[in-house]
């Protein structure tokens, strides 16, 4: 499977506007900046969700159970159509477009390590037919697994499922909005953070 470039992250600054860029190899480190990324859940037309196991070989949380696909925009680059190029590229999967559900989304954690994630990390849903298939990226993604959101969110929410802590935290606020993933409510792309704006991307 292709690969893509060498990428950049963009920085951040406390209000979500950008500041500048850094190599993505180089920003999680003890003291990762703030920067902008994404979260995605892929959802089948029969409300099952997509969940993968991080690669052993990621720098952050490897291993770990947690949502579809994230990654970081490059600069310049709308966010839902880099939502649309990561899961292609990481689960060989191909959707049409990317809803916006929680533009808000921010997050802090820091590994046994001490590496860190630090992130404005708004999060999306893309919608896939029952029929969609899959070709995960091995160096991404060590396993695939559709489940019942209703099991799943509770399994999370009571600590008997175990996954990365921003999935953990999505699922505490994806629940407050909706029981079911297909009935999520999109929103504006206008209540993204200022660097995520299209206005601002172009």
């Amino acid at each position: 499977m292709e690969r893509s470039p060498a990428q950049h992250v963009v920085l951040l600054d406390d209000e979500g506007r950008a500041v500048g860029t850094q190599d993505k190899t180089t920003v999680h480190t003890l003291s990762t900046p703030l920067h902008l990324a994404f979260s995605s859940y892929v959802v089948r037309s029969d409300g099952a969700v997509l969940l993968t196991r991080r690669a052993s070989t990621k720098t952050t949380w490897p291993g770990v159970l947690t949502n579809s696909c994230c990654g970081h925009p490059a600069p310049g680059e709308d966010l839902g159509d880099a939502v649309l190029r990561r899961i292609g590229e990481e689960l060989g999967l191909h959707a049409s477009s990317a809803e916006l559900v929680l533009p808000h989304f921010r997050y802090r954690a820091v590994m046994d390590n001490g590496i860190v994630e630090n992130e404005i990390c708004p999060v999306y849903r893309v919608r896939v037919d029952e029929h969609a298939s899959l070709d995960p990226d091995p160096l991404e993604v060590e396993e695939t697994r559709w489940v019942s959101w209703p099991e799943f969110s509770a399994g999370v929410l009571d600590g008997s499922i175990d996954v990365s802590p921003w999935c953990r935290t999505q699922v505490e606020q994806l629940t407050a909005v909706a029981d079911e993933p297909l009935a999520w409510p999109s929103a504006a792309d206008d209540l993204l953070p200022p660097a995520a704006r299209r206005a601002d991307t172009h």
